[in-house]
């Protein structure tokens, strides 16, 4: 496939954006080359500015569950728009869908709308702080909540040290109030809560994590957090930005069983529009303002552009559950068949999958956790896979710490061109 438009697209950008992008895995860092620029997708498909057409498994990291440019979801923004775009105020259809997600999603009695799913965590952590009157959380290596300062923290020397700023403009006060804790390793935050007893305010991960690749809780995982933070009066933050309406109708929460306290939401709660929220108790959600002390706000927050998308995706799943069904045999047709080739190629890898979500790790060894998925990611193996899998008209996230995501518009030839495709790009590695 040839890219010159995009390449010279990508030289004009740096010219006046940072990196030439506005978000910085877009930039190939990790796989090497001149990012591709998209002109439009439709379905399952993406068609880019060189009139190259990919097959699609990044879906805007996530929220196109019925692929792109779905018709009902477009329809509702077109009809919306006609009517104006923001207003600032109320409107009734803010209403509809937080009612709609409120009965969809457990354990959540209100929600709050949102301009992305970073706001929605940071807001979390601090409706958190505020219910609780503590100033400590715990997030996990691995798992990425959005660039707010509280997240950008990586581990220190020790099992219980405070974390240190992974960012320049974090400040060290910030960061000493974020500890960290290994992914799926119960006793670490034990030991964690032990060392900062009556301090925490929350727990924050993602409960199953998307951005170390697709990484599942270990048995009894979640489970042993939710008795922690009821043993010692923290709250259990689950960010769903990713798999909130993507692995259940509810969830997580309902997919495994297991009750958060906060729960956060991205982009599918908008149709793939810029926004986010977060739900709970009405005992929780009842500390923000006006009726709380804690303050959040946004003039862009409840879109009208962003409701009426959300609500048709979100109306559409609520009335078709078997949408999950399909979503989630079309992933274990594409990870068995990827599996047989892998293997028939003689090439190490282990494969990670739950409900719509998978990963490719190419190391023979489980990948369970950050450590774990960086050993996994090291060396060049993901680098010609992926540049490989471009050649062979397969568009994945050009990161090996992201985990890959399944819409429902892909065909049975979509899945066998992509296995035949991974016999092409693995070999030699």
């Amino acid at each position: 496939m040839i890219y010159k438009r995009s390449s010279a697209l990508f030289a004009e950008a740096q010219k006046v954006i940072p990196g030439g992008v506005n978000s910085p895995v877009r930039a190939f860092k990790a796989v090497g080359g001149d990012p591709i620029f998209v002109k439009e997708a439709k379905g399952a498909y993406l068609y880019d500015e060189d009139g190259n057409t990919l097959i699609d498994y990044i879906n805007s990291w996530g929220p196109m569950i019925l692929g792109h440019a779905h018709p009902e979801v477009v329809q509702a923004v077109v009809d919306k728009a006609k009517k104006g775009t923001s207003f600032g105020m109320p409107t009734e259809i803010e209403t509809e869908i937080a009612s709609l997600a409120v009965s969809m999603v457990p354990n959540i009695d209100k929600i709050r709308f949102v301009n992305s799913g970073t706001e929605a965590c940071m807001s979390a952590v601090r409706l958190a702080r505020g219910y609780t009157g503590k100033d400590k959380i715990i997030k996990f290596a691995g798992c990425y909540h959005g660039h707010s300062d509280s997240f950008l923290i990586q581990a220190g020397s020790g099992a219980v040290t405070f974390g240190t700023p992974n960012s320049p403009g974090v400040t060290q006060g910030t960061a000493k109030d974020t500890l960290l804790a290994r992914y799926n390793d119960l006793e670490h935050v034990k030991e964690i809560i032990a060392q900062h007893s009556g301090e925490i305010a929350c727990i924050i991960l993602e409960p199953v994590a998307g951005n170390m690749g697709c990484i599942p809780p270990a048995k009894g995982f979640l489970e042993g957090l939710r008795q922690l933070c009821d043993a010692h009066s923290i709250l259990l933050v689950f960010d769903e930005v990713m798999t909130g309406f993507r692995l259940a109708k509810g969830g997580v929460q309902e997919l495994l069983g297991v009750d958060a306290d906060i729960v956060t939401f991205g982009k599918v709660i908008g149709g793939g529009l810029p926004v986010g929220a977060f739900g709970a108790r009405n005992e929780i959600m009842d500390y923000l303002a006006p009726v709380g002390p804690v303050y959040q706000a946004g003039t862009l927050s409840g879109n009208p552009l962003a409701m009426a998308a959300g609500l048709a995706m979100l109306s559409t799943l609520n009335e078709h559950p078997e949408i999950f069904d399909s979503i989630n045999q079309k992933t274990q047709y594409l990870h068995e068949g990827m599996a047989q080739v892998l293997s028939s190629n003689g090439v190490a890898h282990t494969i990670n999958r739950i409900g719509s979500m998978i990963s490719v790790h190419f190391s023979e060894k489980p990948v369970v956790n950050f450590a774990s998925a960086a050993e996994a990611a090291d060396g060049d193996a993901f680098k010609t896979f992926f540049h490989n899998m471009l050649k062979e008209g397969i568009y994945i996230a050009p990161s090996a710490y992201e985990t890959w995501f399944i819409c429902n518009a892909l065909t049975q030839a979509d899945l066998d061109k992509t296995i035949e495709a991974c016999k092409m790009a693995s070999k030699g590695i």
